[in-house]
């Protein structure tokens, strides 16, 4: 008997982004280097490889944000534990916004989703660097 499933991964990604302050690739250029924000790369590292991430970018992904953002967990990255605004982006905002959704429930904030991506970032003139 196959499985039934009752939500969709869209619907799981439309309530994600319902629940995520969003922000625009223009207002996000404005703030790469800003002393109060952290970008957060939430691709996998291939992806990461393949394009470059926008400079200063913490390079996370999906699969391993709960382990970097626990202190207590030894994969945790010290640049999620700082009073800071976080940016979340991933190739086109779905799955940063779904993980942002994670982050604020374990008490990470205030965090943003970058609305578009990867996709509108560079759409809107934005640049990848190599780590």
């Amino acid at each position: 008997m196959p499985q039934n499933i009752t939500k969709s991964a869209k619907d799981i990604v439309k309530d994600a982004l319902s629940q995520v302050t969003a922000i625009s690739a223009e207002e996000a250029m404005s703030l790469v280097g800003s002393p109060d924000h952290v970008f957060v790369d939430l691709r996998d590292g291939i992806e990461q490889a393949k394009t470059g991430i926008i400079a200063g970018a913490v390079a996370s992904s999906r699969g391993m944000l709960e382990f970097h953002i626990d202190p207590d967990s030894p994969a945790h990255k010290p640049e999620f534990n700082q009073d800071k605004t976080y940016v979340f982006y991933c190739a086109s905002g779905g799955r940063s916004a779904l993980a942002a959704t994670v982050a604020m429930e374990m008490g990470l904030s205030p965090l943003v989703n970058l609305t578009g991506g990867v996709g509108a970032w560079k759409k809107a003139g934005g640049d990848l660097v190599q780590e």
